[in-house]
């Protein structure tokens, strides 16, 4: 007997296969086959099951959400005194003066843009926002290479932790420190002048000024930055170093195409942050070295509205200051974070 093409030993012929009607887009709606809309739905766990489950971690983290309400979102209900004359004496309570104060529109923004020291605030603020953001940003990454390279892990954890020091130091014990460096009577300026120099005061240079906080906040922050790339720098694995090796990379190219590509996401992230924040250059460092350089060198955007607001009582125009500040943050934030999903990166924020 013999069998033809694609009979069964039986003589049979199978079953014809029946072809679904398929699409371009391969999807299940265009091949005719109804999606199981209980099927999303069959692994969800219920909210009761997972508040039992989390309920300890909720609890813990409900202080955080209570102070982040009270001091960051609920303060942002005053700005509506950047469109009042708010006098606080209108009442004995600063909350109810603000329903009788008088509103003035938008002309607390007209007076900020007519008024050359706001203009003189922006340029220093936006002239030391990019000294330290090519001084400064790049330092943490390069001393986070350096510690990577060290074999040694006795030696890593010592220099990862004097460079971490300054951090935790406030800006007063700062200033103070580079007061007894390179102030008049610091070290320097005593030894050159024992040695028949000329001494010297770049605490109250205002030319250099805005290179001299540059350096105090390379000084105080560059460690924690250091922490940032050095956990980033720890999940790379092994294999892509010694894969690179093998192919006869030698350190530079490792580190031109391992290393760096595994900082890439991190450098990316924190410089959407620094970019969000770069009309708030620093405050408290500022406004303790007021007084040796002068209002011109030192008049940031922060110190403004504390001058204006604080110490003149204008509180309307220091609002008005302040959510337009807050609203260019937000803008940069936005841009700068378009920007890295352009580069292929995920920013603060996934697309």
């Amino acid at each position: 007997m013999s069998l033809t093409a694609g009979s069964r030993p039986d003589g049979t012929r199978p079953p014809a296969a029946v072809e679904e009607p398929t699409a371009a887009d391969g999807t299940a709606a265009a091949q005719g086959r109804v999606p199981n809309r209980k099927a999303g739905t069959a692994g969800r766990i219920p909210w009761r099951v997972r508040w039992r489950r989390d309920r300890a971690l909720v609890l813990m983290t409900l202080p955080v959400i209570v102070l982040l309400l009270l001091f960051n979102y609920v303060p942002l209900l005053g700005n509506v005194v950047a469109f009042q004359d708010y006098d606080p004496y209108v009442s004995s309570n600063g909350v109810t003066a603000i329903f009788h104060s008088p509103w003035v529109g938008v002309e607390q923004f007209s007076r900020m843009l007519d008024d050359p020291l706001f203009w003189d605030a922006v340029k220093n603020t936006i002239v030391l926002f990019v000294l330290q953001l090519v001084l400064f940003f790049p330092v943490p990454v390069a001393l986070a290479l350096v510690i990577n390279s060290v074999i040694r892990p006795r030696v890593r954890a010592v220099a990862q932790a004097i460079m971490y020091l300054p951090h935790f130091f406030s800006w007063v014990l700062v200033v103070t420190v580079f007061q007894q460096i390179f102030g008049g009577a610091g070290i320097i300026a005593q030894t050159l002048e024992d040695h028949g120099w000329s001494g010297f005061d770049l605490m109250t240079d205002a030319s250099l000024f805005k290179y001299l906080v540059t350096a105090q906040a390379v000084w105080k922050d560059a460690g924690w930055g250091i922490i940032v790339f050095l956990a980033a720098l720890a999940a790379v694995s092994t294999d892509l170093y010694e894969a690179a090796a093998m192919d006869g990379a030698g350190r530079r190219r490792r580190m031109w195409h391992v290393t760096l590509p595994a900082l890439r996401p991190v450098i990316a992230l924190l410089l959407v942050l620094r970019v969000g924040d770069a009309l708030s250059v620093g405050f408290e460092q500022f406004l303790l070295q007021r007084d040796a350089v002068g209002v011109g060198a030192s008049e940031v955007l922060d110190t403004y509205v504390w001058n204006m607001g604080i110490q003149n009582g204008d509180f309307s125009y220091a609002a008005a200051v302040g959510l337009v500040k807050g609203a260019i943050g937000l803008c940069l934030v936005l841009a700068a974070n378009k920007f890295a999903h352009l580069l292929g990166e995920q920013g603060v924020y996934q697309k």
